[in-house]
């Protein structure tokens, strides 16, 4: 439906915890969808809804590999195992990544953009990526939790 513009990390609305979906209307649906446009747009691999000003329990993952994008609604991790550390990016906070440590592998519960309730077991950059977008849905940015921060060199 619409590209929209992403949220910078100096905004508070990030700061916000996002409200839950009680039902799949047509807000939600124009929701998702311009979480992908603007995902792809960005060149991306994850967007949660408030990073373009929605405070709502939604997310999308899409790490290129030839698998569907995940959308998930209400997300919940069940389950954290073990850990690792690595570099870590945002839309919100462009020209910077950090080191975080995050679980190697999660399983998450929520809801599909049809109301399905669906379950993830997921590791290694997909289970990162969706630590990372449960963060932005409870008001918490990756640089609040990393470790080491620091700028990326521009071409």
């Amino acid at each position: 439906m619409a590209v929209r513009e992403i949220i910078k990390a100096d905004n508070q609305l990030l700061r916000r915890k996002s409200r839950r979906i009680l039902n799949i209307d047509d807000e939600v649906l124009e929701l998702i969808q311009d979480l992908k446009d603007t995902l792809y747009n960005a060149d991306g691999i994850g967007l949660a809804a408030p990073q373009i000003g929605v405070l709502k329990r939604a997310f999308i993952i899409d790490l290129r590999n030839g698998e569907e994008p995940i959308i998930l609604l209400n997300p919940k991790i069940v389950k954290k195992i073990g850990q690792y550390e690595d570099s870590e990016g945002c839309l919100s906070y462009p020209g910077y990544e950090g080191i975080v440590v995050r679980p190697r592998r999660v399983i998450v519960t929520g809801m599909n953009e049809k109301g399905k309730i669906v379950q993830y077991d997921a590791s290694g950059l997909m289970a990162r990526a969706i630590c990372h977008e449960t963060d932005h849905l409870d008001g918490v940015l990756y640089m609040d939790i990393a470790k080491k921060m620091y700028k990326l060199e521009q071409e």
